[in-house]
């Protein structure tokens, strides 16, 4: 398993290649190589910042020289005209990193934003919200960071570190049980300890996982509010629960006032609008 740095790296190895290539051919025409300057970055929308940390990581990668002046860190609110940071040395290496730079920040500040929202409509109630696997490919360690910088929590990061037997894994396995049967037993033939979630359609389907046990959590899915409440009555407190399917910032108190645990949000990360800013000369 790859280290957070190790997955990072390779992220951005693969981003400059993909945007430089064999040179920013605009740059090296006009710009002399020996030509220090200084770019600040702008905020141009209210919101929460998110990316700081990983945008000193590309600066120092493309250029170790590259200085940084944090004037705002990750998890702060921030309003239009709002100073982030500026960062001072040659100008070619400002040039070259700005689009990656922008490009990270601006998507997870937009997802930290989206993500604060969602948790500020759930204020004074227990449930949480969830992060989904629905990221964009290469760049998961870094919405699902941005989702807890903005007050959300990450569900499974992969495929790797929970069992989750989705309706897919039921129907394939022959059923509820069978597939909690067959999960327990893999866990303990491997020698793994990690949770079992399981996904249950119907009330059916729920007293099946009651009258089984052998797991963690139990998802509601495509469940309404007045299901959801009558299943979290049901469960009694005996395993985690979850909301999943469908669920919109507009019905998302609905369900939380259902009693559910977690409610896991596909819309935090697979289409949010990326926060609006700028890296200028100053």
């Amino acid at each position: 398993m790859k280290s957070r740095e190790e997955l990072i790296d390779e992220l951005l190895e693969l981003s400059f290649a993909e945007d430089i290539g064999d040179g920013d051919h605009t740059t090296l025409c006009c710009i002399p190589a020996d030509a220090i300057g200084k770019q600040r970055l702008i905020i141009k929308e209210d919101g929460i910042i998110a990316g700081v940390e990983i945008a000193k990581m590309v600066f120092h990668k493309f250029d170790p020289e590259l200085k940084v002046d944090v004037f705002i860190n990750d998890g702060a609110r921030v309003k239009k005209g709002d100073i982030a940071f500026e960062v001072t040395g040659k100008v070619q290496s400002l040039l070259q990193t700005e689009r990656l730079m922008l490009n990270i920040m601006q998507r997870m500040s937009g997802i930290a934003t989206t993500t604060h929202k969602y948790m500020e409509q759930l204020k004074g109630l227990k449930t949480k919200v969830l992060d989904t696997r629905k990221t964009t490919p290469g760049m998961r360690i870094l919405e699902k960071e941005a989702v807890k910088i903005g007050g959300g929590y990450n569900h499974r990061i992969g495929l790797f570190d929970m069992i989750l037997l989705k309706d897919n894994h039921v129907d394939f396995a022959g059923g509820i049980v069978n597939a909690i049967t067959k999960a327990r037993k893999y866990l303990a033939e491997k020698g793994k300890e990690m949770k079992i979630e399981i996904e249950v359609r119907n009330l059916d389907e729920l007293q099946q996982v009651l009258n089984t046990g052998g797991v963690d959590r139990i998802m509601l899915d495509n469940f309404s509010p007045e299901l959801t409440k009558k299943a979290v009555e049901l469960i009694g407190g005996r395993f985690e629960t979850e909301s999943s399917g469908g669920i919109t910032f507009d019905t998302l108190r609905a369900y939380g006032e259902c009693g559910v645990d977690y409610i896991s949000v596909g819309a935090l990360t697979h289409s949010v609008k990326g926060l609006d800013m700028s890296f200028k000369a100053c």
